[in-house]
């Protein structure tokens, strides 16, 4: 029977790091951030009528938006919000934004 080699033990928060970069996660794990992030990123503006419900796989942001004025107001800024949301993301940019009317 031959004997394995043991590893010197690393800490959980550098193994989950590792895991997350090998398996591709990383960039969902970015993508997603934006939805905490979101009143920092758009302003308290913007912020204080949109609600960021979720990335899809695809790198798609829904947004829920409070009124028909805003949200028409908001495509039109789509391109601007969409820089300010993927700057200094590399891999886990955003890819498009849907922007849902609030019911």
């Amino acid at each position: 029977m031959t004997e394995r080699k043991r590893s010197a033990p690393v800490p959980v928060s550098d193994a989950i790091a590792s895991y997350v970069k090998r398996s591709g996660f990383a960039a969902r794990l970015s993508q997603n951030q934006v939805i905490p992030e979101w009143t920092r990123l758009v302003g308290p503006q913007i912020a204080a009528v949109t609600q960021p419900e979720r990335v899809a796989a695809d790198g798609t942001l829904f947004v829920r938006v409070a009124t028909r004025g805003w949200m028409t107001e908001l495509q039109l800024m789509t391109p601007e919000i969409m820089a300010r949301l993927n700057a200094g993301r590399g891999a886990g940019r955003v890819r498009g934004l849907r922007w849902l009317l609030s019911t």
